[in-house]
């Protein structure tokens, strides 16, 4: 331990965590009927709003993945299975 290190370790403060007694002052009280429904408003419309927004998304790629399906049946005829090894191969239902 260095001169400097045992100096720092000497000027620590102790607190005791009393509480700190002051003057006794007047609350104002506030109507919290009007606040609680503002606050129940706003939770709820931004509730819906969240709501409204996943289903637009979900339903968005879900019409996404609808295209994309019926996009696979090309000219020759609908594609029946597909394996992918080094290259693809489809089987094809020949009507």
């Amino acid at each position: 331990m260095g001169a400097d290190e045992a100096e720092e370790i000497q000027d620590v403060e102790v607190v005791d965590g009393l509480p700190v007694v002051t003057e006794a002052g007047v609350l104002e009280e506030r109507p919290t009927a009007v606040v609680s429904a503002a606050q129940a408003t706003a939770l709820a419309c931004t509730g819906f709003v969240a709501g409204a927004a996943t289903i637009a998304v979900v339903s968005r790629h879900r019409t996404k993945k609808a295209l994309k399906k019926s996009k696979r049946s090309g000219p020759i005829g609908e594609i029946v299975s597909s394996r992918s090894f080094l290259v693809d191969v489809h089987l094809l239902r020949r009507d």
